[in-house]
């Protein structure tokens, strides 16, 4: 599906743009390790079935992560940067971080991803025994 929807293609414009080297990967993924020029702003960032990261190499569980994200870009075609946006958003909004309550990252793994989940902006106030 990613192949149809060109996002594979994206990916792989992302990763000749980062300078990344690019090799076949487990499961229909392409991994492009190596990423360079400040393009990223995270470990590693998936555009339809291309893995994009600042590292030589992932370790299993980063990798399981990912690839999660290529399959979550084939569930949602088009949509999805649109709807990864809305749940940055949410996940801002409640937490103050773009992960803790974002459902994509929720959905293939926050730790997996190197992510630590923040406590709701609510649960922070009575935490510091403010009113809610």
């Amino acid at each position: 599906m990613n192949a149809l929807t060109l996002s594979t293609v994206v990916g792989l414009a992302l990763a000749r743009a980062s300078g990344a080297r690019i090799e076949s990967g487990p499961d229909g993924l392409v991994l492009a390790t190596g990423a360079r020029g400040g393009l990223l702003r995270a470990d590693a960032v998936t555009v339809g079935n291309v893995v994009v990261t600042t590292r030589t190499a992932l370790d299993p569980q980063l990798l399981a992560h990912e690839a999660r994200h290529a399959t979550q870009w084939a569930w949602c075609v088009v949509l999805f940067l649109p709807l990864y946006a809305v749940a940055m958003a949410w996940s801002w909004v409640i937490t103050g971080d773009r992960w803790s309550r974002n459902w994509f990252e929720r959905d293939a793994g926050l730790v997996s991803g190197s992510y630590v989940e923040s406590p709701t902006r609510w649960a922070r106030r009575v935490e510091r025994g403010q009113p809610e």
